[in-house]
């Protein structure tokens, strides 16, 4: 079976920056082996997979480890796909996934995905957490995701994390974010996931159903600019909707190519 591959760079406009996703389009769903197969072999962060629904898409997401409940990231990149590559005609794209019903409108080459809000709750930090860590947070929070405040921007780019404790969490489909105000930016983060392939994730849109809450409360501002402060970097356009937050970024298409199945 042949099917198309699209890899395209989420949250930046320029090549070689953001975090890369691939896309394939689907006539219909494969077995989820396969799916997995086929995410293991592009060896990216996520691969987002859709059908065409007519109104709408149904979109999944798969790690090269397993399925995922939400990634910003690769849906961002199948509306550019679906947008810029396959020029589909409609304003607003709407994705059916296991979090529900999200929409991704396209506004001067931003795509503004509109997602669930997963507002932190405070709680313990895990032992093994706290070991892993060369600089302890100043309050921790969950979501799906651990959740750590840091004072500045400094302490987050100098995190250094050990593995042989952080990889023996076990957080199902969740990571762990460690955020600061930022100093150019309303917010800084990085995003890190236990016994991940894609150890730390480049740019975690979902990560910022979170972010974008807790910091809106924190400085009083509906709408905020924030960057991830991985090696390749990404930089987000964040709003609180309440009980919605928008996430929105640029995107670049890095390669178009086809991919054999048997």
């Amino acid at each position: 079976m042949q099917l198309h591959l699209y890899q395209i760079n989420a949250f930046t406009d320029t090549i070689f920056s953001g975090n890369p996703a691939c896309v394939v389009p689907l006539s219909e769903w494969l077995s989820d082996d396969l799916l997995l197969k086929i995410a293991q072999e592009n060896a990216v962060a996520e691969t987002a997979f859709f059908v065409d629904k007519g109104h709408s898409f149904h979109l999944r997401w798969f790690t090269p480890e397993m399925e995922m409940d939400l990634c910003g990231h690769a849906t961002l990149a199948a509306a550019h796909a679906l947008k810029e590559i396959r020029k589909y005609p409609g304003k607003n794209i709407i994705f059916e996934t296991q979090s529900g019903e999200l929409q991704v409108s396209v506004n001067d080459g931003n795509y503004i995905l509109n997602l669930p809000n997963r507002n932190p709750t405070f709680t313990e930090l895990p032992e093994l957490l706290q070991k892993s860590l060369n600089i302890q947070p100043q309050e921790v929070l969950k979501a799906r995701d651990f959740f750590l405040i840091y004072s500045n921007e400094e302490e987050v780019r100098k995190i250094r994390i050990d593995r042989n404790f952080f990889d023996q969490l076990e957080l199902g489909t969740g990571g762990v974010i460690v955020t600061a105000k930022g100093t150019e930016c309303d917010f800084v983060s990085r995003f890190f996931t236990p016994g991940a392939i894609v150890f730390e994730d480049p740019v975690t849109g979902s990560a910022h159903c979170s972010l974008t809450p807790y910091w809106s409360e924190r400085l009083n501002k509906q709408e905020m600019q924030a960057r991830q402060l991985s090696e390749r970097g990404g930089h987000l356009f964040c709003k609180n909707l309440g009980d919605r937050v928008e996430v929105g970024g640029g995107a670049r298409t890095y390669s178009i190519g086809k991919l054999w199945t048997e």
